[in-house]
């Protein structure tokens, strides 16, 4: 095929945002060789389906993706059907419970249609690792086994802390950054992608490439997107995040309720913004912070539903909270509230926040239809709320409160 780019527009173009790249002469090589014989480069990034949502976190990796797709190349989504049922081992400070089969493939199914939001999937090539992980054998598994070290695997942070607090490691654990390793050898990937929490995991992929006769692969990693609480990365399970499936009122919403010093990151991450754009809307943000995020809220909406379900969201939002800038009372009170292990119901909120009196009190507006969360209507007075989630929490039409949850 031919590309519309020469190899050193691609590289000016496919190196903006990186956090890490390596290496930078491999990749100006491999596009100089893609361009010259006319075949692609390989690029893979995977996705381990552990939750069945896609949220605005994993969306700056993929916006990277789809910048390979538009110049040419051709990009594997690779869904961890077989490495889901071990889960990934990074960052954890314990052993990661291992999900069955059957959550691993209802998961994957999702993630198909979400993708489709941002690459286009006629020219995405999806697999699933346990094509080529569940045939192999044990002297398959003790081959690669043998290909690294305890010490090599000890030098991760994650690992390294947990067997110096003599907190248990398991074997199987060890075998994730192989296991995703073989993924490139299996895939032939001439480039892999990921967050910058990932990069042991996608150097594994390098050395077991060579080990195997390849080339090894470039790596490249994006930077991680803080959640809703402006501390934490943006997670599901720390329920900080925003899915792109969730509806345009709940997106607009929750991005309205985002610190204003994430404003400039959000936009650079999570947008196709350019770079004199960006300083733009940086420079303004110092002046009209609200009007800013309003933009902000508005461009991602339209992102995952179209324009006219993000000024519909708008409206509703502003209808709700009353049209003050962002849509948001000027003395909006923030509530930062201890939340156990179990989690707190929304009758409990409601009171801990001073937005009702009593329990009772919260019953009554839960029944009359005045509690709202980030714009949604609730009916559940149990609802739970767990630590690290942040939202806008209203009850009745004047009470307001910015809840964290720590």
């Amino acid at each position: 095929m031919r590309f519309s780019a020469t190899p050193q527009e691609q590289l000016q173009i496919l190196t903006t945002g990186v956090v890490d790249l390596v290496t930078r002469d491999e990749l100006l090589s491999r596009l100089e060789k893609a361009y010259q014989t006319g075949k692609p480069l390989v690029v893979k990034l995977g996705a381990d389906p552990s939750a069945p949502d896609i949220h605005l976190g994993h969306t700056v990796v993929l916006q990277k993706m789809r910048q390979f797709q538009a110049l040419g190349h051709e990009v594997v989504f690779l869904i961890g059907d077989f490495t889901g049922r071990v889960g990934d081992p990074t960052g954890k400070k314990k052993t990661r419970p291992a999900l069955s089969e059957e959550e691993v493939l209802a998961n994957a199914e999702t993630y198909k249609a979400q993708i489709g939001k941002i690459l286009d999937l006629e020219r995405t090539r999806i697999e699933f690792n346990s094509r080529w992980l569940a045939p192999l054998n044990f002297a398959d598994v003790l081959k690669l086994t043998a290909q690294y070290t305890v010490a090599r695997m000890l030098e991760r942070d994650d690992f390294a802390t947990r067997y110096k607090n003599q907190v248990p490691i398991s074997i199987v654990e060890f075998l994730y950054p192989l296991m995703q390793g073989y993924d490139s050898v299996a895939l032939h990937a001439d480039v892999e992608l990921g967050g910058v929490d990932q990069t042991f995991n996608l150097l594994v992929g390098r050395d077991l490439q060579k080990a195997y006769g390849q080339a090894p692969q470039v790596i490249m990693t994006m930077p991680i997107l803080e959640g809703l609480d402006g501390k934490e990365k943006m997670s599901k399970s720390l329920g900080n995040y925003v899915g792109i499936n969730e509806p345009p009122d709940q997106i607009y919403g929750k991005l309205m309720s985002i610190p204003d010093e994430l404003m400039g990151k959000y936009f650079e991450l999570l947008t196709d913004l350019t770079p004199t754009q960006l300083a733009e809307v940086k420079e303004r943000a110092s002046r009209e912070p609200k009007a800013v995020k309003m933009l902000l809220a508005r461009r991602i909406t339209a992102m995952y539903h179209g324009e006219v379900a993000a000024a519909q969201a708008e409206a509703g939002f502003e209808k709700l909270f009353g049209k003050t800038g962002d849509g948001l009372p000027e003395d909006l009170e923030e509530a930062r509230v201890v939340a156990p292990p179990e989690g707190l119901t929304l009758i409990r909120l409601l009171t801990m926040t001073g937005l009702a009196p009593s329990g009772g009190e919260a019953k009554r507006l839960l029944q009359q239809g005045g509690v709202r969360v980030d714009q949604v209507k609730q009916a559940d007075p149990q609802r739970l709320f767990h630590k690290g989630e942040t939202f806008i929490l209203q009850a009745g039409k004047r009470g307001f409160r910015r809840v964290v949850l720590e």
